[in-house]
């Protein structure tokens, strides 16, 4: 969320930078503006009618003791109608308040500087290309195909426990899911990770200070009776470990990195690009968060860019990195780069992981916040990224190893499948 005395102290700038976003911020930032002048102008009244109503108790008092009960009542009266009128504008003040949170939090991040404009994913940018594209051959065929050749999902079995989008993995297949998983946890302890298992559903507070709410409310699956929502990504309930939280500035920056389940209704998705593995309702990823000092943030979503692409090298996928334009980017986001591996059989890019630096946008929801040096409380800088979700990595390696006699398994994963060959 965007602090209100930054939207007011910078109207233009907020409306300009929310254009790259493709979000036309002129009104409601107006609105924003007037309703913090009909907030500041109430409050201003609220405290000069509880000063007057202090000056009276003091003279009320000083007449009762000089024995001018009758003057001292006529005080009382007068005490009791600014009472009547602090009701009202309390009352008043509270409406306001309720309206300005209702509009905050329906803005987006300001996108930083860097960020290009555009409205459609052909208008993001690559910044970096590594590793030979695979050409497919004519024996080659999408991974939908592999997992039925050799058992590894049962994409219609799992349709018949719960329903289209949640696969039933089975033997090399379920093995190979688990050795991506202690793969990619293991890779991120060693470059200074602490491991959290989060709970795999949050409170409507959680899920309102990462920004999922009420922005990406139909995405989520909600659990009615008890108010909660099955998470879209373990970033939600990690992120919320530090909701309410004063860290010291030696603390930073915080690492975090966690496995889990993820859950997303993928409302709105059909076609021939939501085939296999390439868009589930249920699907497992390790996610990696840093809670950062403001000055150090950018620095290292580049270290994190640089740590995820690591990850794909050691799988010997190739991949691109694009910087996402405003059009393209989440509601939360400043700044995106997003890794995509080449599928050779679909003959087009995927996306497997995108890393992003929300700034204080979340932080602000969060109440998270650090005392610098000088003991003054600043907010923080939230970083998060998929490194990485598991389908379409599982797609491009079953894809882009497949050879006649099986598929192979990149060296660096065999200690953890316990096979080099899925035949």
């Amino acid at each position: 969320m965007l602090s209100l005395n930054f939207i007011r102290d910078n109207t233009q700038e907020v409306i300009d930078r929310l254009a790259i976003k493709n979000f036309n911020g002129s009104e409601i930032i107006g609105r924003i503006v007037e309703l913090d002048n009909q907030r500041r102008d109430t409050q201003k009244k609220l405290d000069d009618i509880q000063s007057q109503s202090n000056q009276l108790a003091k003279e009320i008092g000083i007449l009762f003791q000089s024995g001018k009960a009758s003057e001292a009542n006529i005080l009382k009266e007068k005490t009791g109608e600014l009472k009547v009128q602090g009701k009202d504008l309390d009352l008043a003040l509270e409406n306001i308040k309720t309206a300005l949170d209702e509009i905050l939090v329906r803005i987006p991040n300001l996108p930083h500087s860097s960020v290009p404009a555009g409205k459609l994913p052909e208008d993001n940018v690559v910044v970096a290309h590594e590793g030979e594209v695979r050409q497919a051959s004519a024996t080659d065929v999408p991974h939908w195909d592999l997992t039925t050749k050799y058992d590894l999902i049962d994409f219609i079995t799992g349709n018949k426990i719960t329903g289209a989008g949640f696969p039933l993995y089975k033997g090399k297949g379920a093995r190979l899911q688990r050795a991506l998983i202690n793969f990619f946890l293991d890779e991120a302890m060693k470059a200074g990770y602490m491991e959290v298992q989060p709970p795999y559903m949050v409170n409507a507070a959680s899920a309102y200070a990462t920004g999922q709410l009420p922005d990406k409310d139909a995405q989520m699956y909600h659990v009615g009776l008890d108010d909660l929502y099955l998470i879209p990504t373990a970033e939600v309930p990690v992120t919320n470990i530090y909701r309410d939280t004063i860290l010291k500035v030696q603390d930073l920056p915080v690492k975090n990195v966690a496995y889990s389940a993820c859950f997303r209704r993928e409302a709105g998705s059909y076609g021939k690009d939501v085939r296999g593995l390439n868009r589930l309702h249920q699907f497992d990823k390790v996610e990696i968060v840093q809670i950062s000092h403001p000055d150090q943030s950018y620095q290292i979503l580049e270290e994190m860019r640089e740590y995820v692409t690591g990850l794909l090298r050691k799988l010997e996928l190739p991949f691109r990195v694009l910087k996402l334009c405003g059009g393209d980017m989440s509601f939360t986001s400043a700044l995106t780069y997003d890794m995509e591996v080449w599928s050779s059989a679909q003959a087009r890019w995927l996306e497997v992981s995108s890393v992003s630096n929300f700034e204080t946008f979340q932080s602000n929801r969060l109440k998270l916040r650090f005392k610098d040096e000088t003991g003054k409380m600043q907010t923080a800088h939230t970083l998060n990224g998929s490194a990485l979700a598991l389908p379409r990595i599982v797609a491009a390696l079953l894809e882009n190893n497949q050879t006649p006699k099986g598929i192979n398994i990149p060296k660096v994963l065999v200690p953890y499948t316990g096979f080099d060959v899925i035949q």
